[in-house]
């Protein structure tokens, strides 16, 4: 149905209001404490910066926010006025806010990361809110009519659409709605298709992924029955199981074993983390498996200390209790009782985790592991990552 057909039947468009986090993070500052990922410490503050982002729902303004002309600019489309489309942020300047729309059909996962990761070249104008931006997520949008609402409040907001639209349709209405509306707008998954389909000379099914009534996948089992083997083979759990894992994690408390595992599981390995703790014999399972499956974790010792101490407050551990987990002296010892234990086995690559994201660590974790997997020529496998 055209476009035009389409608009007069839209009633007013209500408020499109994202929901708000109220996480707070922070950092206690170690003296001595290297020097972390460049790249984590611009993603934890530009994070910080956006979580501190909150609508101010219960201050309306009194007057609409027009949409922007078009461009170029013949008549530009009359939209619904409301007083109660135009909101406060926070007590700033609405103008002075940069929205972002993300809009799918399916479960918006892929734009949400495209986004993400474009905003990480941002990071230094973020931090200093030089530049705020707001991000509002619309999934499982699989009509016309609620996609133009979206696109008509983005038009009155100034704000930026970004679409992934797997139905051709409906990917051909945000286009048309967006150009005629001036709304400034960008196709992440249309261009890439159709290369694609162009590349393999067949047409894409034109679904979004998980639509309901597809069956699900074998890659979706697979993902499945992963998480459920990692959950049960944390922590040294079940070692005799060893052998059926993908990878196999080891490294002292508190290096980041379990997120970790967990991270790669949901990418569909199945891995098994092994705990290093001084003074405890390690399975013997573990030294019969493929050496190539098996990665270990370092840290840095007083980022370690740091980690331990909150770790033991939480759990209601007092400073002078029977426990030495956080001790500088008991941290040093362990962490060298590993890194014997590493030496002792020079094909397993050891990543040293401090001041690195989960991803970042699965990235290096992945990349070793398919070059070995695909016998890639890998000088030196013992060093440290």
């Amino acid at each position: 149905m055209p476009i035009s057909q389409l608009c007069p039947n839209i009633p007013s468009v209500p408020q499109i209001v994202a929901c708000t986090r109220n996480d707070q993070t922070g950092s206690k500052s170690v003296s001595g404490r290297p020097k972390v990922s460049p790249q984590l410490n611009r993603w934890s503050r530009a994070r910080a910066v956006r979580s501190r982002l909150k609508l101010d729902r219960s201050n309306l303004r009194t007057q609409p926010v027009q949409p922007p002309e078009p461009n170029p600019p013949p008549r530009p489309l009359p939209l619904p006025e409301d007083p109660d489309d135009a909101v406060n942020f926070d007590g700033a300047d609405v103008r002075a806010l940069k929205s972002i729309y993300i809009v799918s059909d399916g479960t918006g996962w892929t734009a949400e990361h495209c986004v993400s990761a474009a905003l990480g070249q941002f990071d230094y104008c973020l931090v200093d809110r030089g530049c705020p931006v707001s991000t509002h997520l619309f999934s499982g949008i699989d009509d016309a009519e609620k996609l133009l609402e979206i696109i008509k409040q983005s038009a009155k907001e100034g704000a930026l659409l970004v679409y992934t639209l797997a139905d051709p349709s409906l990917a051909s209405a945000a286009k048309q709605a967006c150009k005629l509306w001036g709304v400034p707008s960008t196709d992440v998954l249309g261009p890439i298709t159709e290369a694609i389909a162009s590349h393999l000379g067949v047409s894409p099914s034109g679904l979004p992924r998980g639509a309901s009534g597809l069956p699900l996948s074998d890659d979706y089992f697979r993902r499945i029955e992963a998480v459920e083997f990692t959950i049960k083979q944390d922590d040294g759990a079940s070692p005799q199981n060893l052998a059926k894992a993908d990878i196999a994690l080891t490294g002292v408390s508190r290096t980041g074993k379990t997120p970790l595992s967990i991270y790669l599981a949901q990418k569909g390995y199945r891995v098994a983390n092994v705990p290093i703790v001084l003074g405890v014999g390690m399975p013997r399972t573990l030294f019969e498996v493929d050496p190539k499956k098996v990665f270990g974790l370092t840290i840095n010792p007083l980022v370690l200390q740091n980690i331990r101490k909150a770790r033991a407050k939480t759990m209601g551990l007092s400073s002078d209790g029977r426990s030495n987990y956080s001790e500088m002296d008991y941290v040093r010892e362990e962490l060298e009782f590993a890194g014997r234990l590493f030496a002792q086995n020079p094909l397993w690559p050891v990543i040293d985790v401090t001041g690195k994201a989960i991803e970042e660590t699965a990235a290096v974790v992945l990349r070793l592991y398919h070059d070995r997997k695909h016998k890639c020529t890998m000088p030196k496998i013992s060093k440290r990552y």
